[in-house]
């Protein structure tokens, strides 16, 4: 058993003959996390995370029924659990259990600290093709890089209006930039979110409608063989860390990890989008789909692609090319955003701690429009039984409605 314990999550692999038939769960008061694997025996010391390892305090072990293996983790607080099986590769000839340890978050809700000095957290917006790539062409000669270019404009100039989010758009004009560019601008730009436009076609001008992709797992293995390969030439970082100065084992632990916490992440700011979106446009796709496009291969920064329709179906491409269809698109983009980021609070960002301090002309409802919640949350969050606010008191703003 190997560990390893980085600044928000520890990560406990263990390398197996076979594939395991294993049990995972939680003991509480004190917490402990129980790893049961059937038929297995423990050949090696386990490698135990330090003394400084934020989540847990001590490892145990002991054989069960004469054949199986129990470990046990003493945790220092309540933690989530992401378990998975990687099948033997050319790099590493055995079975690998990979249970990943972070701390457990819970819907944003205010805490005792104020706002200062906390970031807004920074949407990557990419339009996609432009200039001597055109993208797709629809049958009144649409182009995709026009029609994703304006929805990308409308959707910066939401969320730049919208209370702890900062856009920073990939493509702001009518030129090429390469699919590996593009992700390197997102990485410079130290986005916490990367959202790639798109408009489909196909060869049936049947087809219609909104779709929205995340990375695949065979995309996210060729992109972490791409990494390794180059690590010594390249100055990417995966969560802040160089790669280059790393052995392979150390730095394919670490790239596998950046990208498991990359790939749910991914997953759910998509699905928070996707039930936005599926109020305002027709979904070629009701649940998100997953394949390895270029531009979602960042293992460190959550990405999705969105199809925003298919320009070779006559009636997308009216509405793409519609400047109210294209703001009710982005709305539901932006909806989707903000529901994610107020569920997956980023330690350090706006939305992490949003409080407010009421100033003159400040009223309860108009609070609650801004911050999009209702001004019964904001009373039963702040304890306040009417509308009275006094001026330079602060009032906690709790988490939004889950709209849209």
């Amino acid at each position: 058993m190997h560990s390893w314990s980085g600044q928000d999550r520890t990560r406990i692999v263990f390398e197996l003959n076979d594939n395991p038939d294993y049990r995972i769960f939680r003991l509480h008061k004190p917490e402990r996390l129980v790893i049961d694997l059937k038929d297995t025996a423990l050949k090696t010391t386990i490698d135990l995370p330090g003394k400084t390892d934020r989540f847990v305090a001590r490892v145990r072990n002991s054989r069960r029924n004469a054949h199986d293996l129990r470990v046990v983790l003493d945790l220092k607080s309540p933690i989530n659990i992401h378990d998975s099986l990687l099948n033997p590769d050319q790099g590493h000839p055995l079975h690998r259990l990979v249970v990943d340890l972070s701390e457990k978050r819970t819907a944003m809700t205010a805490k005792e600290v104020t706002p200062h000095g906390n970031r807004d957290v920074v949407i990557a917006v990419d339009a996609g093709h432009g200039g001597v790539d055109p993208g797709a062409e629809g049958y009144r000669g649409s182009y995709e890089k026009d029609i994703v270019l304006a929805v990308a404009r409308r959707l910066a100039k939401l969320l730049a209006k919208e209370p702890g989010m900062r856009p920073v758009l990939i493509r702001d004009g009518d030129y090429f930039i390469s699919l590996r560019k593009r992700t390197a601008k997102a990485r410079a730009a130290k986005a916490d979110l990367f959202v790639s436009l798109h408009a489909d076609s196909f060869r049936n001008k049947h087809a219609r409608g909104t779709s929205i992709y995340v990375l695949s797992e065979h995309g996210a293995s060729d992109e972490a063989g791409r990494w390794l390969a180059q690590k010594e030439n390249s100055a990417d970082l995966v969560g802040g860390i160089s790669l280059d100065d790393k052995d392979d084992l150390l730095a394919s632990v670490l790239l596998d990890m950046s990208q498991s916490a990359t790939n749910v992440s991914s997953f759910a700011a998509a699905n928070d989008v996707l039930r936005s979106v599926r109020g305002m446009a027709h979904l070629h796709k009701r649940q998100v789909q997953q394949a390895g496009f270029v531009v979602l291969k960042s293992p460190d920064i959550p990405s999705m692609l969105i199809e925003t329709g298919f320009i070779t179906n006559p009636e997308d491409e009216r509405r793409l090319n519609s400047s109210a269809y294209q703001q009710r698109l982005a709305m539901g983009i932006l909806k989707g955003v903000r529901r994610y980021f107020t569920s997956y609070p980023l330690e350090g960002t706006v939305y992490a701690a949003r409080k407010h301090v009421i100033s003159s002309g400040d009223t309860l409802s108009a609070l609650a429009q801004q911050y999009h919640v209702s001004v019964a949350k904001l009373r039963s969050v702040n304890g306040l039984r009417g509308d009275h606010i006094r001026v330079g008191s602060v009032l906690r703003i709790p988490g939004d409605n889950n709209d849209g």
